[in-house]
């Protein structure tokens, strides 16, 4: 289990965004779950992803309410129509519930990304944070300067600051501590180029010991493989 850097470091509203294949779903529904476990505040989740038709958080909505977390998005409240791109119209309930803890899961890119423009009221300074979760391992983001243009193209599109970066390099079930090493590497010189925060540096759960990470970072978060169907692995 993580240190307990999550609870101070991420705001109420913490909105993740992420490139296509970032493990940016993957960190919001860890990062949800984490908090309904570890603390004893009211969670939710809001699932603005309705640009990528794969790997969305709200399928995940029986596993993520039976950890205590509320799940707010899709106008269907079945996993058959998870795809669909129809935003509920209580999607406001959790932002405007001040003793609520909120993670939004963000569009992948520049454009998907928009929808969070209907929701700015919301996101004020010192009550919300915007998160970028970085992985070394895609095209787009193992560089420097591709990782910048992907930031760049978010808070271009959004008007929003991302405050925070998260270090996921990852190669999902072959994911080595390099890995990590790499990716923590890459983010550090995001942050020494920006001025943002190095939040986090993931690891999977089960597959890298956070033994092997010692003296990488003092802030290691745990994943979990729950966006990933168990029939890939067969």
């Amino acid at each position: 289990m993580p240190d307990k850097w999550f609870f101070v470091q991420t705001s109420r509203i913490t909105i993740i965004t992420g490139h296509y294949g970032s493990g940016k779903t993957e960190f919001a529904v860890s990062l949800a779950t984490l908090l309904a476990k570890e603390t004893t505040e009211k969670i939710s989740l809001v699932d603005l992803d309705i640009v990528n038709p794969y790997f969305r958080s709200r399928e995940r909505r029986r596993t993520l309410e039976e950890s205590g977390v509320d799940v707010y998005g899709s106008a269907y409240a079945y996993e058959v129509t998870a795809e669909m791109p129809a935003l509920g119209a209580d999607i406001r309930a959790p932002l405007e519930d001040r003793t609520r803890r909120v993670i939004v899961d963000a569009g992948g890119n520049g454009a998907g990304a928009l929808v969070l423009n209907q929701f700015t009221k919301y996101f004020l300074k010192g009550d919300s944070s915007a998160l970028a979760v970085v992985n070394a391992n895609r095209p787009d983001t193992s560089s420097v300067d591709g990782a910048l243009e992907h930031i760049a193209a978010i808070e271009l599109a959004t008007g929003l600051t991302v405050d925070g970066v998260v270090n996921n390099c990852h190669m999902l079930r072959e994911t080595t501590a390099g890995d990590i090493a790499k990716g923590h590497e890459l983010c550090e010189a995001i942050c020494s180029a920006t001025g943002k925060t190095l939040l986090c540096d993931c690891y999977p759960a089960g597959i890298v010991d956070p033994g092997d990470l010692r003296g990488l970072s003092a802030n290691l978060m745990p994943m979990g493989l729950h966006m990933r169907p168990t029939w890939l692995d067969k």
